[in-house]
């Protein structure tokens, strides 16, 4: 059984990274996942899996319309009806 190679994995990661996010640089990915600590101490290990951790979250993250985010919005703003009923007193 090989040794798993986690410097090669952290390289595929990476350029999965850089063709699903073009706009966002190699710095930006990295200080992101692993919270902006230092990286001085971090272990290969420690950042692929903080980086495979990161490429999750971005991928679940999805775009809202404007209209969504109105809808939101609009929403926050009627949580009194939503938590409380008519015959309870503020």
């Amino acid at each position: 059984m090989t040794k798993p190679n986690h410097y090669k994995e952290i390289i595929q990661v990476l350029e999965r990274l850089h063709k699903a996010y073009p706009t966002y640089n190699v710095g930006r990915h990295i200080s992101t996942a692993v919270d902006a600590s230092d990286l001085w101490g971090v272990s290969d290990k420690e950042l692929l899996l903080s980086l495979k951790k990161y490429e999750t979250e971005l991928n679940m993250d999805i775009a809202h319309s404007n209209e969504d985010i109105d809808n939101i919005i609009r929403d926050g703003m009627d949580l009194r009806e939503l938590l409380f009923d008519e015959e309870d007193e503020y």
